[in-house]
């Protein structure tokens, strides 16, 4: 679009428009602002952002700073393997029968082990990692075969940080059909 045909588009200053004429050297420019303090205000934002140094480290100025956010505040605190399974398999029959088509259900878990525990806490490790419990559980399905079920828990890991069905990853192998996970499930382990 040509710069004559924008300018049909907005509406003048002399009819009560919001486009104001700014000149700069031998151009014309249009900015749209409602008041002449919003346009002034606007170019002490961008003066301000212009004076920073390049290249150099300085601290945040108080319009940087984040006001009332602490930071994430991990304590480990989250259920055990096997309080997960009701959530799994809810989880498993609604995934079967919405994407897939199947009637497959797990019918019960045996063999509920953990596996790690923050695994990633180690002194060259990520410290602060959302806290994570691995565990695996062998599932009956059914259509009467055995499945090896890998899932993690995550500490406020649930919507908006509450309950646990939200808060677990899970992965059936042998029936992770789009390979969401990898080969085998290898990535729902730490």
């Amino acid at each position: 679009m040509s710069e004559g045909v924008a300018a049909l588009h907005l509406t003048g200053v002399g009819l009560r428009g919001t486009v104001r004429q700014l000149i700069m050297g031998s151009r014309h420019m249009r900015i749209a602002f409602s008041s002449p303090r919003i346009a002034v205000l606007a170019m002490l934002v961008a003066a301000f952002g212009a004076i920073s140094v390049p290249g150099s480290a300085r601290a945040a100025n108080p319009l940087e700073l984040n006001f009332w956010l602490s930071g994430p505040r991990y304590d480990g605190q989250m259920g055990q393997c096997w309080q997960a399974l009701h959530a799994i398999s809810g989880q498993f029959a609604q995934k079967e029968s919405t994407y897939w088509n199947s009637d497959l259900r797990i019918t019960g878990f045996a063999d509920v082990r953990e596996v790690a525990f923050r695994p990633w806490e180690s002194p060259n490790g990520a410290y602060n990692a959302i806290p994570r419990r691995f565990c695996t559980a062998s599932a009956m399905i059914s259509d009467g075969h055995p499945r090896l079920v890998r899932y993690s828990i995550i500490e406020d890991g649930g919507f908006a940080g509450t309950g646990l069905s939200s808060g677990v990853e899970w992965c059936v192998v042998g029936l992770d059909r789009n390979w969401a996970y990898g080969r085998n499930c290898r990535a729902a382990m730490p």
